[in-house]
């Protein structure tokens, strides 16, 4: 079992930065595919990131790339998003999900474990 708990959301303001993190328990993360998925209001839940369990490869909605960047410390069952030039389209509840296997994910259906969500909301 997996278990995952996000932190870092908050408050941005337009080009702001945030960096969520997520804790993973378990032995077995470095065995894990990680990704970040985002729900806005009204929407359906919508992939964001997603990093192999080494690190070495990664994946980003084209919504986000060159902006966001996920990373891992497999060392502290960690897993990131560095978030910056934030943009009122990006408020959402953030989740970090876990999955096993090949490849990196980009359905929710991929993943079979989730955390609670993490809010970050854009300030004008």
């Amino acid at each position: 079992q997996v278990q995952l708990v996000e932190s870092g959301g908050g408050l941005v303001q337009a080009g702001g930065s945030l960096r969520l993190s997520c804790a993973a328990s378990g032995r077995t993360f470095s065995s894990l595919t990680m990704g970040w998925f985002r729900q806005a209001p009204g929407k359906g839940r919508e992939f964001v990131a997603a990093i192999s369990w080494s690190g070495g490869k990664t994946a980003y909605a084209d919504s986000v790339k060159g902006r966001f960047t996920i990373s891992r410390d497999n060392a502290k069952n960690t897993v990131y998003l560095q978030m910056d030039n934030l943009k009122p389209e990006d408020t959402a509840v953030y989740y970090c999900a876990a999955r096993y296997g090949v490849g990196l994910g980009t359905e929710t259906t991929q993943y079979a474990y989730w955390g609670q969500g993490t809010q970050v909301t854009f300030s004008s």
